[in-house]
């Protein structure tokens, strides 16, 4: 906690010396090309306070630069110039009113600061109670049949071994289910905190594909999957589980909710600064009126009701985007205009910026 602390005083130091720096350079300057003569040096040092308030914490740093930003105006860019003269008709008014102008700018831009980062917590919370409801619901359905499943076994001593097998495979793929709704919650908690840092390391991204496929292939067996890649080798700084993690969901939506899917369609590519991937299928594709809030976990039951009464696509794509962004990446949805869904994503390419 004292290390943070410390740390943040550091940075906002650093960043008002800078901007400070700069105003008294860029003051100079102009001296210079208006011989001595700067009726700019108020503004700048003005312009300076508004920056060092936006980007440093609390009101501290901006009003200890408004006052800075008037001794310097009046020692540095004030006739006779290296001397303090509060004398001169006019100027202490006007530093007076410089001062407040500074002093007002920095309050304001603090205040704003503030109301974003409490709508930002409100918008936070309300994602969070969004999926409570949701998992709340989602839950319900394979806890049930699981519930209802095991009481069949221990109660029905008569259950033929066929019976008993595919009681027994109810149970077992409810709670495939129930994990897989799980580490999608798990991953929205444990990249949404504050301050959460992710452990990265650059990975083969042909060979985290490959393994979100063998996951899937437990559950939807020879579906045919189509994955067009480059021939170069993409490696980038991912955590290669939580990557893993979207691939496979964004699979399983693609079988699961495209109803009609036969084929699904991967695709790899690099561009400039960031490598792409896109997870298409032939299936029914997105409702209309899903796109715009499909990230957000509030897809309705109309939505995304399959037959045995789960509603899994809210939850998982909102742990998609949580993970991406996570990453300093962003992912969409659309519908292809052959017929069909898809959901692309990009993550930084860390080697091409390297390469750089």
């Amino acid at each position: 906690m004292k290390n943070g602390v410390w740390r943040r005083v550091f940075r906002d130091l650093l960043v008002s010396v800078g901007f400070l720096g700069l105003a008294v350079a860029l003051a100079w300057l102009l001296s210079q090309l208006h011989d001595d003569s700067n009726p700019f040096a108020p503004t700048l040092f003005i312009l300076a306070v508004a920056l060092i308030a936006r980007f440093t914490t609390g009101y501290v740093c901006g009003i200890i630069a408004s006052a800075v930003s008037v001794v310097c105006v009046n020692y540095l860019f004030t006739y006779p110039f290296l001397e303090f003269n509060l004398s001169i008709s006019g100027y202490p008014l006007t530093f007076a009113c410089m001062l407040l102008v500074s002093v007002i700018v920095s309050t304001l831009t603090t205040q704003i600061k503030k109301q974003e980062q409490v709508r930002f917590e409100m918008e936070r919370e309300k994602m969070r109670a969004d999926l409570l409801r949701s998992v709340s619901h989602d839950l319900r359905t394979p806890l049930t049949s699981i519930l209802g499943a095991s009481s069949v076994l221990m109660e029905e001593e008569d259950l033929s071994a066929s019976d008993r097998m595919d009681l027994a495979r109810e149970i077992n793929k409810d709670a495939r289910w129930l994990v897989r709704m799980t580490e999608n919650i798990l991953s929205v908690t444990r990249v949404s905190g504050e301050g959460v840092a992710l452990t990265k390391e650059d990975e083969v991204v042909e060979e985290v594909l490959s393994s979100a496929i063998g996951k899937f292939r437990k559950n939807y067996g020879d579906v045919p999957i189509r994955v067009e890649k480059p021939d170069e080798i993409l490696m980038t700084g991912m955590d290669a589980t939580l990557i893993e993690q979207v691939l496979t969901n964004l699979l399983e939506n693609a079988m699961m909710h495209g109803k009609t899917t036969t084929h699904i369609f991967v695709r790899i590519a690099r561009e400039p600064g960031r490598i792409t991937l896109s997870v298409e299928d032939d299936g029914l594709g997105f409702p209309p009126l899903m796109l715009s809030h499909a990230f957000d976990g509030q897809t309705s039951a109309k939505d995304t009701q399959q037959p045995d009464g789960r509603r899994n696509m809210g939850i998982g794509l909102s742990a998609c985007r949580a993970i991406i962004r996570a990453h300093g990446g962003e992912i969409c949805a659309y519908n292809k205009k052959g017929g069909g869904a898809g959901v692309s994503f990009w993550l930084p390419d860390e080697e091409d910026a390297h390469g750089q």
